[in-house]
């Protein structure tokens, strides 16, 4: 699967900067950073920890290698032959003005330029450039490396064809662009979160409710409609059977009743700033700021495991993210050349807690999903692409054997280990063994495979390149001996006659 971008450059590896580092680089993507801050490569290196524990837990996919990290002292040196730059150094124009200034003389004139203001608009940003049609702001959400929406904004003068290559870079790492029609002081998002943050400032200052009452409301309530369907579509339900239409002629009148203090700030006394630091140590003070992200980001990834069953907003956004991993797993095994006198490793993974009965093990049907991506691992390695896919040509398992064999507890990596012991013109006999890191075999599973033509709807022969390969593969792997646990129908199929 080839990739549309090599190497990125990051100017500024804080919270927003080290999220953007994390998902370039899990993506596969180089990374040269410029961050002058004495801690740089520390707080990097802990937001790439928890990252990397998150996308473990989320992506049922193999992870594949990671990107290259350098760390550069000097800014023209890391942004030299990047293709996409991102700047993500504090919210002061004048700052980013230097900096703009200083990646233009370096960077290829090819060279994208993201900026991650959450507030200034690009037109503002593009002020001294001598091409400014190529920095755009591209706005992310906190956590970068998980959560999936970005803002791109451009101004008048932005070339739409390079907004357009930066939004297909972005979705390269599994995010999801939103071209914003207009710019616009603090974009889309923001200007939303403000006004949620004006009213809950004022609730606190009038004693109404705590910051940890106010984020109760949110998570136990609106919060978990928003997560996956958001206003609109939610007030539309709201609505009934009638409608949206409905909803505003029924609620509608309320917008002018007083009950909102939107248009008007409390002012940030001192007092009022103890009372919220109090407050939300109280609420929070027992974690550490990474104890936090972690538990933010386990919470949001069983969000997404929940969505992407549903195939739902952040849902489908992590399926498709998880599809270009497969196809990067199968095009690095397919490009190995693995010894087929041994057994194939194609596929590994890691049980999370929601794989877990209430034994506290891995539940049974989790047992055949990683056999069945253990399969489809193979299938790729052999050849079955979605070109190969594409007129019809498929291969449906018709029969399968599983034994369990000891208690798989959470975070247990895995990998399997593949032998195929037999193949004929239309079927295919694979065996999977499930092993722990300490090489303990916790399950093992048979599988008939069958060609089919999805069109006819009836079974058809192999084609190249699968039968090419599988040639290749029936030279090594002949040797290896059928299990004795192996069924007999899945064991009366042998090798056919060498060529």
């Amino acid at each position: 699967m080839s990739r549309i971008i090599q190497k990125a450059a990051c100017v500024g590896g804080g919270v927003i900067g080290g999220g953007w580092i994390a998902r370039f680089l899990l993506n596969g993507i180089d990374v040269a950073v410029h961050d002058p801050h004495p801690e740089a490569r520390r707080i990097v290196g802990e937001v790439l920890d928890n990252a990397r524990h998150a996308y473990r837990a989320m992506m049922n996919a193999p992870l594949g290698p990671e990107g290259a990290l350098t760390f550069h002292d000097d800014l023209a040196e890391a942004v030299a032959d990047a293709e996409y730059i991102q700047e993500s150094v504090p919210e002061r124009l004048d700052l980013k003005h230097r900096v703009f200034a200083a990646i233009e003389a370096a960077a290829r004139p090819d060279a994208l330029i993201g900026s991650s203001t959450s507030g200034f608009k690009p037109s503002e940003l593009q002020v001294g450039m001598a091409h400014p049609e190529r920095l755009f702001v591209a706005h992310p959400f906190n956590p970068v490396y998980l959560v999936p929406l970005v803002e791109v904004v451009g101004s008048p003068v932005n070339d739409e064809a390079a907004l357009s290559r930066a939004m297909e870079i972005q979705r390269e790492t599994g995010l999801h662009p939103l071209r914003v029609r207009k710019e616009i002081d603090a974009h889309i998002g923001d200007r939303l979160l403000e006004a949620v943050w004006r009213e809950s400032l004022w609730l606190v200052h009038d004693d109404v409710a705590t910051t940890q009452e106010i984020d109760d409301v949110i998570r136990f309530s609106f919060g978990l409609r928003w997560a996956q369907m958001g206003l609109f579509e939610t007030y539309r339900i709201a609505g009934g059977e009638a409608g949206m239409k409905h909803f505003i002629e029924q609620f509608g009148p309320a917008l002018k009743w007083p009950w909102t203090k939107l248009m008007d700030v409390p002012e940030m006394t001192d007092d009022l700033a103890t009372k919220i630091g109090d407050q939300s140590d109280a609420q929070s003070g027992m974690h550490s700021i990474r104890e936090l992200e972690r538990i933010r980001d386990d919470n949001l990834v069983g969000i997404y495991q929940a969505l992407k069953a549903n195939d739902w907003g952040a849902g489908k956004t992590l399926r498709e993210m998880e599809d270009r991993f497969f196809e990067r797993a199968k095009d690095s095994a397919a490009a190995a050349a693995p010894d087929y006198a041994a057994p194939l490793v194609l596929h590994e993974t890691r049980v999370p807690g929601d794989w877990l009965d209430y034994n506290g093990h891995m539940t049974e049907y989790r047992y055949l999903q990683v056999f069945g991506d253990a399969t489809d691992a193979f299938l790729g390695h052999i050849g079955m692409d979605a070109a190969y896919r594409a007129p019809g040509r498929s291969v449906y398992t018709v029969e399968s054997h599983i034994r369990h064999l000891a208690e798989t507890s959470v975070d247990t990596r895995l990998c399997v280990r593949t032998c195929v012991l037999g193949h004929d013109a239309r079927r295919i006999r694979l065996h999977h063994e499930m092993v722990d890191e300490a090489g303990n075999v916790q399950a093992t599973s048979e599988h008939m495979l069958m060609h089919v033509d999805t069109n006819a709807g009836k079974a058809s022969p192999l084609e190249a390149p699968l039968t090419d390969r599988l040639a290749r593969l029936s030279r090594g792997q002949r040797g290896l001996t059928a299990p004795a646990h192996a069924g007999r129908p899945i064991r009366d199929i042998g090798w056919p006659e060498p060529v």
